[in-house]
């Protein structure tokens, strides 16, 4: 069974503005007490926390502009279509 880290929560509820209620429905896997301990421990910590998700979004998005083109693109390329 999967496990969602706080950071993941958070992202969710910064991206989406999501409540916990959402996040459960959202997450079958969460419970509602997580969602809410995960935020709790998110305002405690959100220094840190926000830290960590910049961090991984800039990897991310290095990741992105140095992968080369997906074969979707290449082939939608190679068809006009783009």
């Amino acid at each position: 069974m999967p496990r969602l880290h706080v950071a993941q929560i958070v992202a969710d509820y910064l991206a989406h503005g999501w409540s916990p209620e959402e996040m459960v429905r959202q997450h079958p896997d969460l419970t509602l007490s997580e969602a809410h301990s995960a935020m709790a421990y998110y305002f405690d910590h959100q220094q840190e926390i926000d830290s960590e998700l910049a961090v991984e979004l800039e990897q991310s998005e290095s990741d992105r502009r140095t992968a080369p083109p997906s074969n979707l693109l290449l082939r939608l390329r190679a068809q006009g279509r783009l």
